[in-house]
């Protein structure tokens, strides 16, 4: 039997994570909580729709690191909306992103293992770099 890929890791965790209800506000409420400055950034924001957003960005993650057409368009077009000129989402705090969501992630999928973190590093990595890139 074939291993699955990362894409699949990542998907079939990200799933498994969002079937309980309660994983993003708490990865917002870890992230809030990791600095004042991450907390100074989201000091306006409608926490329902950064929700459905945040469901969203998942996704177009796993399918911007498969290399499709849409998805990476949509990866620049979010990269410019977090660039200096806009949102102003600095590199350092890209990391500060991926480690809460990673160890958020962790607590929520009882499945958790150094393949599925691989998974979720490699897939978040890669769009993270697309989004500092850009800056």
């Amino acid at each position: 039997m074939k291993e699955p890929t990362s894409k699949q890791l990542f998907l079939h965790s990200m799933t498994r994570c969002m079937e309980d209800d309660t994983f993003i506000p708490t990865f917002y409420e870890r992230l809030l909580n990791a600095s004042d400055e991450v907390r100074a950034k989201f000091r306006f924001t409608d926490f329902d729709k950064q929700n459905a957003m945040l469901r969203r960005s998942l996704l177009l993650c796993a399918e911007a690191t498969a290399g499709r057409t849409e998805a990476l368009r949509e990866v620049n077009e979010r990269a410019t909306t977090h660039d200096r000129d806009h949102l102003n989402i600095e590199p350092h705090l890209y990391a500060v992103w991926t480690d809460t969501l990673i160890a958020t992630a962790s607590d929520f999928d009882l499945q958790w293992n150094a393949d599925v973190e691989a998974a979720w590093r490699k897939i978040l990595g890669h769009v993270v770099q697309q989004m500092i890139r850009r800056y």
